[in-house]
């Protein structure tokens, strides 16, 4: 079903809420008219932090106006004049908003759409009875709202409780200031006659005996009323600190959490939407809580009553404050990290948000922020309070920038599109550590204030850690440490504290999971590649996973200590697999082509098994992002033997020559895919087409080929020793490479 058909159908506040989602900026009459068109549309293909997307945004917007026109021209008769019209109105509203910055409009549509579906989403779960039993987001999501819900109720029931409180109070002082007029005729009595004296100090003092009496009675009823009603914002602050708790200390820790491992190839974070609605609906109540104080404040310095309601009113008063000012400053966040591997002398984006800053109105006089590197020292001693003011280490072109408020998503930000890192300074380094293991951090710092200047609060947040490099040679390791980082780091930790090791486990599934997103495939490592990675790293030679999954790994093992007898660690080895894979065989490795991770060993047992021409590819175990072709042929020097032959490595430079594709196709000796796939039904789309035009401008065009030669001594007198056999035919004109066989 269409989601604008089920937006249409919410109820209550998820239809208020979906309502307000339009206006001036974006008419709800559009969405209606056009609902189809606008969900077809690749509005999520369109970065809107990328300067560079902006004409494909301009070319939506064309499309959009477009499409409202040509829907106006095909309104008829009587009932489709006004639509026409209005249709007609909307489209040249929406350019003269849009056209100067297309972008926004983007930004504007991909919030309505994701909100819908977001309230639609939330709609089903709570009618269905089973969703919310089996998904727990829903089910969490469902307690957020009911402690909102609560949290509603008792600050209306307090706000009721304050009106009374206040009628009761304006009600007393009036009796008392009648008490005082009282007193005031008792005194100017002496000027009268005796007889008229008496008559009329009698009347007085009955009154004033009764009103004293009221007054005193309705002091003690004003006093209690305090009382309840500071125990009431007892209750609700509690309430406010724990729903705080489940936002901000789990929620956004978590969204945090997955927003680091989404550096390792992990799934998305997700918007932040949802958590921003929650923060500011808990900015709302706290704020609507911290006014209604301040009002009791006022109500008791203009009736001082003695008694335990004043100590409680400074409690709630200290809590009210500390409550808010958790909130703000945990609530400005990195919405878009800047690169974990940050080159020198490169431009790289980032952006900062601060969720409740639309709610609190900090827009209205818009902060800056400021962004500084620093290193973990200095991360260490910032968050113990200890005074880096001008601490740096390390100079950022670009890194003062002005928050921007986007009405139409409600987002404050700020948005760092030419950051530059010109220069860094390291610090002295520990033991073994190298230059690519050093870690630094970016600090965003901004200063504002919210209630009309009543706060003042100094926000600061940072970056994950960022590894610095200055010439791509240092990518891989500095890569390596992001790794383990984003993988293994805790949540709270001193920065940039992590464990020196970790269990095999653990390992595999950062390693996985880094695969998956680098290769850009579902077909992950299996259990038998997670094996053979294992022996490469444990010298093992067990091919039993349980042997393994107790054991663990240093990060020396990992990226520090070279692999026995080779001049790479075990890290090196597999990000060159991730090199090879990702630039030139991704498509042969999520069609099953490839096995990859195999031993020579392991390749012969299992292609001496089947008929000769059988070949498979495994990674080369010498060379780092190296593929090599191994396959099982006759031994030409002895009848009737057979034996595997192992292709030398190719690397990334010989695919950006001759595709693997093709150089498996020029091998004639190569007949079937192991096990037993005949070799073209698995490679021939990838193949090059031929060359139908073989002269041109009076040259012969060349064509490279892949050329195998093994020689041997050959039992045929006619063939002299040492001339070369061709395990394949050339064509006439070729530049053979030259490649090596190195038989089992």
């Amino acid at each position: 079903m269409a989601l604008w058909i089920q937006a249409q159908q919410l109820q209550g506040d998820a239809l208020h809420q979906m309502q307000a989602l339009y206006g001036q900026h974006f008419p709800i009459e559009v969405r209606h008219y056009l609902a189809q068109w606008i969900e077809t549309q690749p509005w999520d293909a369109i970065d809107v932090e990328k300067q560079q997307e902006d004409f494909k945004a301009k070319r939506l917007l064309e499309s959009l106006i477009q499409e409202l026109q040509r829907r106006a021209e095909h309104q008829m008769g009587e009932d489709g004049f006004l639509l026409k019209i209005k249709l007609g109105h909307y489209a040249t509203q929406l350019k003269n908003t849009y056209e100067a910055c297309p972008m926004e409009l983007v930004r504007c549509i991909k919030h309505i759409l994701y909100t819908e579906q977001r309230l639609v989403q939330e709609a089903s779960n709570v009618s269905s009875p089973g969703g919310g039993a089996t998904d727990a987001t829903p089910q969490k999501y469902q307690q957020i709202n009911q402690m909102f819900e609560e949290l509603r109720a008792l600050t209306q029931e307090t706000e009721s409780d304050l009106r009374k409180l206040q009628h009761s109070q304006e009600y007393f002082i009036i009796q008392y200031q009648e008490s005082l007029r009282i007193q005031a005729q008792l005194s100017s009595l002496s000027s009268l006659a005796p007889a008229e004296r008496v008559q009329r100090e009698t009347s007085l003092q009955s009154r004033k005996a009764t009103l004293e009496a009221w007054i005193t009675r309705e002091a003690n009823t004003l006093q209690k009323y305090r009382q309840d009603l500071a125990e009431k914002h007892q209750r609700t602050l509690a309430l406010l600190r724990k729903q705080q708790t489940v936002i901000v200390d789990d929620e956004l820790i978590q969204w945090k959490r997955r927003q680091q491992l989404a550096g390792n190839g992990g799934p998305s974070e997700g918007s932040l939407d949802v958590l921003q609605s929650w923060c500011e609906k808990l900015a709302d109540m706290v704020w609507q809580n911290r006014q209604q104080l301040r009002r009791v404040d006022h109500l008791t310095q203009q009736l001082p009553i003695p008694g335990p309601t004043e100590e409680l009113l400074k409690e709630l008063n200290a809590t009210i404050t500390d409550i808010i000012s958790a909130l703000v400053t945990s609530t400005f966040i990195i919405e878009k990290q800047p690169p974990q591997v940050l080159k020198t002398q490169t431009k790289f984006a980032t952006t900062v948000r601060l969720l409740v800053g639309g709610k609190l109105n900090v827009h209205m006089n818009p902060p800056q922020v400021k962004a500084t590197i620093i290193n973990e020292q200095q991360a260490k001693a910032l968050l113990k309070n200890e005074s880096t003011r001008n601490d740096s280490s390390g100079e950022i072109l670009n890194n003062n920038c002005v928050m921007e408020y986007h009405q139409t998503t409600g987002t404050l930000s700020a948005h760092f599109r030419n950051m530059s890192l010109k220069r860094i300074k390291r610090s002295d380094r520990r033991g073994a550590e190298s230059v690519t293991e050093e870690k630094f951090t970016v600090l965003f710092e901004s200063q504002f204030s919210v209630g009309g200047n009543e706060l003042m609060f100094h926000v600061k947040t940072l970056s994950l850690p960022v590894v610095v490099i200055v010439h791509g040679s240092q990518d891989n390791n500095a890569t390596a440490t992001v790794l383990w980082d984003n993988a293994f780091s805790e949540p709270g930790r001193v920065p940039f504290v992590v464990p020196d090791k970790v269990s095999w486990p653990q390992l595999c599934e950062a390693l996985n999971m880094k695969y998956k997103s680098e290769v850009q495939s579902e077909r992950g490592l299996t259990e038998e590649n997670l094996v053979f990675l294992a022996q490469k790293a444990f010298s093992s030679s067990s091919n039993n996973p349980e042997d393994y999954r107790s054991m663990t790994m240093t990060w020396s093992q990992f990226n520090r200590e070279s692999l026995p007898g080779r001049n790479f660690t075990f890290w090196q080895w597999f990000d060159g697999v991730i090199e090879l894979m990702k630039k030139h065989l991704k498509a042969h490795w999520n069609d099953g082509a490839i096995l990859g991770f195999l031993n020579k060993q392991q390749a012969q047992d299992m292609l001496l098994s089947k008929p000769n021409g059988t070949f498979l590819l495994r990674f080369s175990d010498s060379e780092i992002g190296g593929i090599t072709i191994a396959w099982v042929a006759e031994n030409p020097n002895k009848a009737g033997e057979r034996m595997v032959w192992n292709l030398m490595p190719f690397t990334t430079k010989d695919f950006s020559i001759r595709s693997l594709a093709d150089r498996i196709s020029d091998l004639n000796h190569l007949l079937f895919l192991y096990p037993s796939q005949p070799k073209d039904e698995v490679f021939s789309r990838y193949c090059t087409p031929p060359n139908s035009k073989a002269v041109g401008d009076g040259y012969v065009k060349p064509e490279i080929k892949q050329v195998v030669k093994v020689e041997f001594a050959s039992s045929n007198p006619e063939q002299s020793p040492g001339n070369p056999t061709f395990m394949d035919s050339s064509p006439t004109i070729t530049q053979p490479g030259s490649f090596t066989i190195y038989p089992t």
